[in-house]
């Protein structure tokens, strides 16, 4: 199967500031035409650097596609590297020239002279048609190799790549394709989910399978090369129905849906209501529930009590316990998760309680210790966690736990 390699070229990109978000969309697009991008590369202005990097490209991928570099400036250097490393000669092409100086005169403007290199055009290259900007697209064939060289900007490059690129690709992929499928898990480490999954995914080379964490969530991403969308579909179900089956109920999604939007599709099949009430996390919790469409149909309200006082006045814990165990306490928590449950007349009430630092720890209570409550008419529960990381990561994986705890109960 084909393999593709992106190189997105601009010194702007290596800055804190631009983000290359070209190539996530053109790996979307790759992939639904059968062809793994197997590498990715940021290049600088340079011209050396660039002529390294075309250099490795053109020995180990079947298709090379570079983003920006093809405007009128000095250090627009894409052209002149690539046609350099191919050893063809830059020549001027008459009719990308006559077009830029209509493009100028269409509205009132004389095209500066500089602008006459973006019609320099590498000798045997194809004209890809630019028709939302001044910079060509070209396309060569070197040896085994299909190069395409696209303008930067996404509107010019998205509907290049569309009606230009895509025909050709298909041709040359043909009748193939790449699937997916994501493996959400919580409640395990990366080590303790790859324990249990290695075992099993392990025996197949297709579909590949990649393990990420993310703010306490694992992901199984599964990829499967296959010539036709069911064949590929049935091996990723015979890989994820085995894991689904050993990691039981950690996974919460197996189609890369959110835990928020788990909670709430289970909550709408119960005919379930929740509220929450939120110390340490501050409106978060309620942010991710109410962040999906349709929410209101589950979600209450959310309270962010972040003061004793708060917790006292609105949510009626009583100051005995706060004064006997402390704010952050399973006590409390579950004190916080009543006093919302009764106060929206919810069917659920979840809290959280905590110390997010990076102040406030102590050896007795810990930063990242946090309690979460859960209150149901039949009673209620919490549960101690010790989070590592910042106070980012602390606030995250109490929202993710505090979610998953109210998947586990209604489930």
């Amino acid at each position: 199967m084909l393999n593709a390699e992106i190189i997105a070229v601009g010194s702007e990109m290596l800055t804190p500031y631009r983000v290359d978000t070209n190539s996530l969309w053109l790996t979307e697009q790759l992939n639904a035409l059968g062809i793994e991008v197997r590498m990715k590369v940021v290049v600088g202005d340079d011209e050396a650097r660039l002529d390294e990097t075309i250099r490795i490209a053109l020995k180990r991928s079947n298709i090379i596609i570079s983003t920006g570099g093809l405007g009128p400036t000095e250090d627009d250097i894409t052209r002149k590297v690539f046609a350099r490393v191919l050893a063809r000669r830059l020549q001027l092409h008459q009719p990308t020239l006559d077009r830029l100086r209509a493009r100028f005169a269409k509205r009132n403007m004389k095209m500066p002279e500089i602008n006459a290199r973006q019609a320099l055009v590498p000798e045997r290259a194809q004209i890809l048609e630019n028709t939302n900007g001044t910079a060509p697209g070209l396309m060569m064939r070197e040896q085994r190799a299909l190069v395409f060289l696209l303008p930067g900007p996404p509107r010019e490059m998205k509907p290049m790549f569309e009606s230009s690129i895509v025909p050709i690709l298909r041709q040359e992929a043909g009748q193939s394709f790449i699937r997916r499928r994501k493996l959400s898990i919580f409640g395990l480490s990366e080590s303790g989910v790859d324990e249990i999954a290695a075992p099993i995914y392990s025996r197949y080379k297709n579909p590949e399978t990649t393990i990420l964490a993310d703010r306490g969530v694992i992901e199984l991403h599964l990829a499967a090369r296959a010539r036709s969308v069911g064949e590929g579909d049935l091996l990723l179900t015979e890989v994820s129905d085995q894991l689904e089956e050993a990691l039981g109920h950690y996974v919460f999604s197996s189609n890369g849906e959110s835990l928020e939007t788990v909670v709430g599709q289970w909550l709408k099949f119960r005919s379930a209501t929740l509220a929450v009430a939120e110390s340490c996390t501050g409106g978060m919790l309620a942010a991710r529930l109410t962040d999906i469409a349709g929410s209101s149909d589950y979600f209450v309200e959310g309270v962010v009590a972040y003061s004793n006082e708060a917790k006292i006045r609105i949510l009626g814990v009583d100051e005995d316990l706060i004064v006997a165990h402390g704010a952050v306490s399973s006590e409390v928590a579950e004190a916080m998760a009543d006093g919302i449950r009764r106060l929206a007349g919810s069917t659920f009430g979840v809290a959280v309680t905590g110390i997010a630092g990076p102040g406030g720890g102590t050896e007795e209570k810990p930063v990242g210790l946090v309690y979460i409550g859960l209150s149901e008419e039949a009673g209620t529960t919490s549960r101690k966690y010790l989070f590592p990381g910042d106070r980012y990561l602390i606030r995250n994986f109490s929202v993710n736990a505090a979610l998953d705890m109210v998947r586990r109960r209604i489930r």
